[in-house]
C-alpha cells in the first residue's frame, strides 16, 4: 500500500472538524441538562439481538446497514447503528424500570453500511434524548422543546422547520395500515421494487419513498389521521396545544412514518433544505413498545437523536481554541525556568504554548499568526534579573514583568477582556 487512507466512509476529526463536533455535543449537552437529562454513555458494540429484535429481520438497517461480526466465543455483536435500543437495554440490565421516569442524554459513534455521501458517513456520530416513563403527550412536547432549544442555541431554528405527524396507537394503525394496504395493492405494478417489497413487510415505510412514481400514487392514498381513534387524537391534540403554547411553530406532515411496530402516537422531524438531499437534521418519536420486545416489562418511551456531522454543516464554522500566551526563551540556559513559568501559567487555567526552534523573532511571528496575543520572553538579562518581558503581539506594546508576578499579571490582563495591555502607570 503506497498511501494509507480511513476506510471507506469514516474520516478523521482534525482540528477544525473536531471544533465543529464540539459544539454541537457541548451545545446539546447543556440544553439537554436544563431539560433535566442526565448523561451516560452504552457500548459502542451489543449483543446483536439488541438491534435485531426490536429493527426486525427484514428492515433495511438489519438486512443492509449493520456491522456484525463474531468474536472468539462465538457470539455474534452488532456496532450500534442506532442508540435508542442500546438506552432501553440498559433500562433493563440494571434494574432502572424502577426508578422512572428516567431522563438520559447521549453523545457518541454510530454505524451503518450504506453509500457514503455528504452528511452521511460509515462511522458518524449522534447526540440523542430519551425520556422513558411518561405516557403523556406532554412529554413529547417536552423533548420536541428540547430538541428546538438545541437547534436554536446552534443557530440554525431558523433554517429548520419542524414536521409532525400522529402515529396514533395500536388500534388506530392497524386499520389504517389495512386501508393503506388495500389501497396500494391496486397500485402495486407500478410501485418501485422497493415499495413492492415492503408492501408485504413494512407497508407504512412506502409512505416514506422517495421514488417520484411512489409520491405520485400516495397523492391519493388514505391518510393515518383520518383512522385515529379518540384516545389517540387526543394525546396528538395535547402535544400541538402544548407546542403552540409555548410558541414552537410545525406542520402536520400526514407522510412522515415510523414503520416499525413499537412507534406509536408522535413522529417529528426537524427538516431543513440547507444541506440539500440530506433533509433531516434531528428526529424521534414515541416508542412505547421497545421495552417489552428487548424482553423487558411495559415502559413508555420518547426521544430523538440528530447528526453530528449534518448539525455541524449546517451551523457552519467554529474558530479552533488556540493558547492565549506564548512563553520563548531566547537562550538554551533559560529553557527550563521557561518551562517552570509556562507549567506555573498553565496551572492558573490559562493555556500556553512553549515554541521552540527558530530564533525569537520567527517564533513571535507564528505565534501571531496562530491567533496567540501574548508572548513571555525570557533571555539572559531576564533570567539574571528574575523578570521577562511581556509582549502583547496584536497591539506591540511591550514592558518588564517579576517573575513573580508574571501569572498575577496575565490573570489580569485576560480577565480584562483579552485587551490590550496596560502600563502599570495606568
Amino acid at each position: 500500500m503506497s498511501r494509507l487512507q480511513p476506510a471507506r466512509g469514516t474520516s478523521d476529526l482534525l482540528p477544525d472538524a473536531m471544533a465543529a463536533h464540539r459544539q454541537v455535543i457541548t451545545t446539546a449537552r447543556e440544553v439537554s441538562t436544563r431539560y433535566g437529562f442526565q448523561e451516560m454513555a452504552t457500548p459502542i458494540f451489543e449483543f446483536a439481538e439488541v438491534f435485531s429484535r426490536p429493527l426486525g429481520d427484514s428492515s433495511d438497517v438489519v438486512t443492509k446497514e449493520t456491522y456484525n461480526f463474531t468474536d472468539r466465543g462465538g457470539e455474534t455483536f452488532t456496532l450500534r447503528p442506532e442508540n435508542t435500543a442500546g438506552v432501553v437495554r440498559a433500562m433493563i440490565s440494571n434494574g432502572l424500570t424502577q426508578s422512572l421516569p428516567l431522563k438520559f442524554f447521549y453523545a457518541g459513534p454510530m454505524f451503518r453500511y450504506e453509500r457514503p455521501q455528504k452528511g452521511r458517513m460509515r462511522q458518524f456520530h449522534q447526540i440523542g434524548i430519551e425520556f422513558l416513563g411518561p405516557r403523556d403527550g406532554l412529554a413529547d412536547a417536552e423533548i420536541i422543546a428540547c430538541g428546538a432549544r438545541v437547534l436554536s442555541d446552534l443557530g440554525v431554528l431558523d433554517k429548520c422547520k419542524l414536521h409532525l405527524n400522529s402515529l396514533g396507537d395500536t388500534d388506530s394503525r392497524q386499520a389504517y395500515r389495512s386501508a393503506l394496504v388495500a389501497f396500494l395493492e391496486r397500485h402495486a405494478d407500478d410501485l418501485s421494487d422497493d415499495s413492492q417489497a415492503r408492501l408485504k413487510t413494512n407497508p407504512l415505510r412506502i409512505l416514506d419513498s422517495k421514488n417520484a412514481g411512489d409520491r405520485d400514487i400516495l397523492v391519493d392514498a388514505p391518510r393515518l389521521d383520518a383512522h385515529l381513534n379518540a384516545e389517540s387524537a387526543a394525546h396528538f391534540k395535547a402535544v400541538t396545544t402544548a407546542l403552540d403554547a409555548a410558541g414552537i411553530k410545525w406542520e402536520f406532515d400526514p407522510l412522515l412514518v415510523r414503520g416499525l411496530d413499537y412507534y406509536c402516537h408522535t413522529a417529528f422531524e426537524f427538516i431543513t433544505d440547507a444541506l440539500g438531499a440530506q433533509g433531516t437534521v434531528l428526529g424521534g418519536g414515541r416508542y412505547d413498545g421497545l421495552s417489552e420486545m428487548l424482553g423487558g416489562p411495559p415502559v413508555a418511551g420518547v426521544g430523538w437523536a440528530a447528526g453530528v456531522e449534518r448539525l455541524a454543516m449546517l451551523a457552519g464554522d467554529v474558530p479552533v481554541g488556540v493558547p492565549r500566551v506564548a512563553v520563548m526563551s531566547a537562550e538554551p540556559d533559560a529553557d527550563s525556568t521557561a518551562f517552570a513559568l509556562a507549567e506555573a501559567v498553565r496551572a492558573a487555567g490559562i493555556a500556553v504554548d512553549l515554541p521552540s526552534g527558530g530564533n525569537i523573532g520567527k517564533r513571535m511571528k507564528k505565534a501571531d499568526r496562530a491567533g496567540i496575543r501574548y508572548a513571555v520572553i525570557l533571555g539572559g538579562q531576564e533570567l539574571a534579573n528574575g523578570t521577562v518581558q511581556l509582549r502583547d503581539l496584536g497591539e506591540g506594546a511591550q514592558q518588564e514583568v517579576a517573575q513573580t508576578d508574571l501569572v498575577a499579571r496575565l490573570l489580569g490582563i485576560i480577565g480584562k477582556g483579552d485587551g490590550a495591555m496596560k502600563s502599570d502607570a495606568s
